[in-house]
């Protein structure tokens, strides 16, 4: 029996073995599922792939987000950004019934009650205390940072291992929380830098990246370098440039890697001068400070940088004259 593994890209893998079909195995062509007849047929020769495909989606529509509220029979899915993943039982501060018909006067007082004592058993012990507090610590630096959803989940999974481990334990909760958070940057290749963290949480770079260094080693979360390239697209959207400087960027920084270059160079400031460069040569005017502000390093990085790829690649750039 086929499964959909991919309803956008039509993709269909088969149970019983792991290979992937995407194409009919008569002719080539595409396949798609017919939803009528429970399908999956070659759109080119017709030729069967699967019958009686089971639809697990749900029997009822939806035409907006109220039918959709309304029609569901589950709750929220689980979460590792709520301190009981989302497990727990939370009485609504809206003075409705299940009918949406408001409460007699004379029974709110007890619902307030409930209400009040629910909230309080929902975080029993020092533990759950302290997962409440990060992990919104989490979600308010991810949401600053804009942030997808899966990552704030990898970071606050990184956080609750840190926790079983006993690695909390002397340090402040918002650094081991920023630096969870910069594990999971790291992990999802968002480029986030140690100054961007510090500047949305409450504790200093230095004890980010000290925090940093120590649950990533007791977790062996073996995480790669960040390279030049993986910043390299962010600074060219926020700083407005072409496609064109975008990628004689690119060359540049691949060619600096294979001559050694980069190496023991901080990332950003390699990528803030390669930008710096194409910018001239591409006619783009760019200042120093700028690229410096939006890369977040020093104009004289950038400078220093920048005189280190004009002396050893040949980019046709005069160092004196743009100095």
């Amino acid at each position: 029996m086929y499964f959909i593994s991919n309803w956008k890209d039509l993709k269909f893998e088969l149970d019983d073995s792991n290979t992937e079909i995407s194409a009919c195995i008569e002719c080539g062509h595409d396949i798609f599922f017919d939803e009528n007849r429970g399908l999956i047929v070659c759109e080119e020769c017709g030729l069967v792939h699967s019958e009686k495909h089971i639809d697990r989606g749900p029997e009822w529509r939806a035409f907006d987000a109220d039918q959709k509220k309304k029609r569901t029979r589950t709750g929220a899915p689980m979460t590792y950004m709520i301190h009981d993943k989302g497990l727990s039982t939370m009485i609504d501060w809206k003075n409705r019934d299940i009918f949406g018909k408001e409460i007699p006067a004379k029974l709110r007082g007890q619902i307030y009650r409930l209400r009040k004592w629910q909230s309080r058993i929902r975080v029993s012990d020092a533990t759950e205390r302290n997962l409440t507090f990060a992990l919104s610590e989490l979600d308010r630096m991810a949401s600053n940072l804009d942030l997808q959803k899966n990552l704030r989940e990898c970071s606050a999974k990184i956080y609750r291992d840190a926790v079983e481990a006993h690695l909390i334990r002397g340090r402040s909760i918002e650094g081991v929380a920023a630096a969870s958070l910069y594990a999971a940057c790291r992990m999802f290749k968002v480029p986030r830098t140690l100054n961007e963290i510090a500047e949305v949480a409450r504790v200093d770079k230095k004890e980010i990246g000290r925090s940093f260094r120590f649950i990533s080693k007791e977790l062996e979360l073996n995480l790669n370098p960040t390279k030049p390239m993986d910043f390299l697209t962010r600074f060219v959207s926020e700083l407005g440039l072409t496609t064109k400087c975008q990628k004689m960027a690119k060359t540049i920084i691949r060619i600096a890697e294979e001559r050694g270059l980069t190496s023991g160079r901080g990332p950003t400031g390699v990528c803030a001068a390669a930008i710096y460069a194409s910018c001239i040569l591409t006619n783009e005017r760019r200042t120093q400070r700028k690229i410096a502000r939006i890369s977040c390093v020093t104009e004289v990085t950038v400078r220093n940088r920048f005189s280190e790829l004009v002396e050893n690649l040949n980019l046709g750039i005069s160092l004196k004259k743009k100095q």
